[in-house]
């Protein structure tokens, strides 16, 4: 399984026979190599509603026929939209053809802002737990430093995890450190910092922090085989 990192917080999993892409902020991101109008997920996970974290799901998954998953208010909201969805919420987990989805909590808002300014709630917030293969990756969303991490980590074998480290909207780095020891992942990956200047961190000093050997810096376009 080859795990690839976008900026922001855009994640793809590529398998054998499927391509995940999680939370395609895409246009409008300076700091993503993908292309709107290449991408071809069969599946969209969603963590939760913020604009900076949908992104391009509805043009994506308009031309790729692509399921989207998500926590249930989104999904329904993305489901008026004629896209083929398939709800979830917190503590729920579901096998697909490609894996298994478990979505977790994560402590932050979600509501998508229309194009005329308008607000649509969206639920939850959540984290995703996506185990393929044997190998279970954790991408933590948009998330504040809570306790439950440590149930998070006690529960599930990470192989991989993705926390954000931005502050000002998340964590910061060193509740991300924490969260990093409480989750007891093979490697720690930082996201969802340097898009925009309120959310500016030296990654690669909150990498060194993690404990020896675990964590990571994912250049934008890296690929990694777990």
């Amino acid at each position: 399984m080859k795990v690839s990192y976008h900026g922001h917080s855009v994640v793809q999993v590529q398998t054998d026979m499927h391509q995940i892409l999680i939370d395609p902020f895409i246009s409008g991101n300076e700091a993503c190599d993908l292309d709107v109008d290449k991408v071809q997920p069969d599946y969209i996970l969603l963590t939760h509603g913020h604009n900076d974290h949908v992104g391009d799901t509805i043009t994506i998954a308009e031309r790729t026929k692509a399921t989207i998953v998500a926590p249930n208010e989104l999904a329904v909201y993305l489901g008026t939209k004629g896209l083929q969805i398939h709800p979830m919420h917190i503590g729920g987990k579901h096998t697909f053809d490609f894996g298994t989805v478990k979505f977790t909590q994560a402590f932050h808002g979600s509501a998508f802002t229309e194009e005329d300014g308008s607000t649509v709630y969206t639920g939850m917030p959540a984290g995703i737990l996506l185990t393929i293969e044997g190998k279970t990756i954790y991408h933590a969303g948009d998330t504040g430093l809570f306790s439950d991490l440590k149930l998070i980590g006690e529960m599930n074998e990470i192989d991989l995890a993705f926390l954000p480290i931005g502050d000002n909207f998340t964590m910061g780095p060193e509740d991300a450190l924490i969260a990093a020891k409480w989750v007891k992942a093979k490697t720690v990956v930082p996201i969802h910092y340097n898009t925009f200047p309120v959310i500016e961190q030296d990654a690669e000093a909150f990498a060194k922090q993690v404990s020896p050997g675990m964590g990571r810096v994912m250049e934008i376009g890296e690929t990694i085989t777990i």
